[in-house]
């Protein structure tokens, strides 16, 4: 299972890059509506968000404070949009009053959450690799 790790990672990433390019193109095909009426393009998002706060998860090396943050980034990650939509009132993700606000610091501070943790499984995975080389 180790050795797929960095397989894991790898493919994780691809699919957030994926995800986020998708949503960054503004492409028209992101307004179409998955079953149930979700917009696709807030679908990716979620998509991107997980994918990327889970590669820092499975890089993180184990029973670690980065491998614990990065869980509690990735359960943020997974309650991003529940939490979107709750904000919002709807799945479209419009928001009124002071919930945008409110959404664009939760959004925000979950991006810079996940890039922060990707930073700190990196560099503690690199740690770890250097620490058994040297035993």
């Amino acid at each position: 299972m180790k050795a797929l790790r960095p397989l894991r990672v790898a493919c994780l990433l691809t699919l957030a890059a994926g995800s986020m390019a998708a949503v960054l193109s503004g492409a028209g095909y992101l307004e179409r509506l998955l079953p149930g009426g979700l917009p696709l393009g807030n679908a990716l998002v979620a998509l991107g968000l997980v994918a990327a706060a889970a590669a820092a998860w499975v890089l993180a090396p184990r029973r670690t404070w980065v491998a614990a943050a990065s869980g509690i980034v990735l359960l943020l990650a997974v309650a991003w949009l529940p939490v979107s939509i709750a904000l919002a009132g709807n799945l479209a993700l419009n928001f009124s009053d002071d919930r945008g606000s409110t959404w664009w610091v939760f959004s925000l501070g979950l991006l810079l959450a996940i890039l922060v943790s990707l930073a700190g499984a990196m560099l503690a995975a690199w740690r770890h690799v250097v620490r058994a080389r040297r035993h």
